[in-house]
């Protein structure tokens, strides 16, 4: 579904270039579900951001191909993007406070991804959205649709951002950190959450974190990023058992492990 050739996504501050993303190729199959680890800076969120050409000054894509089901993003026009953006691959991001708009009731901002997506309009583009808010369940789904975001707590806010994202049955659908804001009782629903989905709707996922814990959990396979490059990819079980790179055996070593476990 998805293959990216030799990525090349920098930015220029002042007089130095920062290679934010340096030469990545990989690809995403029908179903799959990939992971990208990294520590902050190793560049998995720019990759996101460039898959769906959402890169802003000082930033730019130098070089490479986005190939999604044979057509390169980066050579659509705008209107042939806006129709990839939310239709076929939609993404999440870690921090459901602020990509929520305060002043919109959460059923009108679902409905109004309806609305772009799936073509409906007024009742119709809002009963879609109280069914997407059901599918992500949200109890009383009809009257908490006429509520707004700060009357949620961050657990429903990014399950209301998941259903937004769901509004144009997408095929691809990029987690950026989903969990990151919240605390491990709701992260564990979450993930349970994009799985269940995800098995609905028939996606690909790819969920960019920095915790290998999650990544045993939810990913079939999982690629390592270090500055801008990656410096492993293997299936989840081997990368646990036998990883071959220094820096992912660090990453690993990092995984909080039971009391009982620690060496005294």
């Amino acid at each position: 579904m998805l293959k990216i050739k030799n990525l090349k996504t920098y930015f220029y501050i002042e007089d130095k270039i920062v290679k934010a993303v340096d030469d990545v190729s990989f690809s995403v199959a029908k179903g799959e579900t990939l992971g990208i680890v990294g520590e902050s800076g190793s560049g998995k969120s720019t990759v996101a951001l460039s898959i769906l050409k959402l890169i802003s000054t000082p930033g730019k894509i130098e070089s490479g191909e986005i190939l999604w089901n044979g057509r390169n993003i980066l050579a659509l026009s705008d209107e042939e993007l806006r129709k990839v953006r939310g239709g076929e691959i939609a993404m999440i991001f870690q921090d459901p406070f602020t990509t929520l708009n305060p002043v919109f009731t959460i059923g009108d901002q679902i409905a109004e991804s309806v609305k772009l997506h799936e073509g409906l309009n007024g009742k119709d583009a809002l009963e879609r959205a109280v069914e997407l808010l059901e599918i992500v369940h949200i109890p009383d789904a009809r009257s908490r649709a006429r509520e707004y975001p700060h009357q949620w707590s961050g657990g429903m806010k990014q399950r209301a951002v998941l259903a937004m994202a769901l509004a144009g049955g997408p095929k691809l659908l990029i987690a950026d950190e989903p969990t990151t804001a919240l605390d491990v009782t709701i992260q564990s629903q979450i993930l349970k959450l994009i799985k269940e989905v995800q098995a609905k709707f028939g996606m690909s996922v790819i969920f960019i974190t920095h915790n290998f814990g999650i990544v045993s959990g939810i990913c079939d396979r999982v690629i390592v990023m270090k500055d801008g490059r990656i410096v492993e990819e293997s299936d989840v079980p081997k990368v646990f058992k036998t990883p071959e790179n220094a820096y992912t055996k660090k990453l690993l070593d990092a995984i909080p492990k039971p009391r009982w476990q620690v060496s005294s």
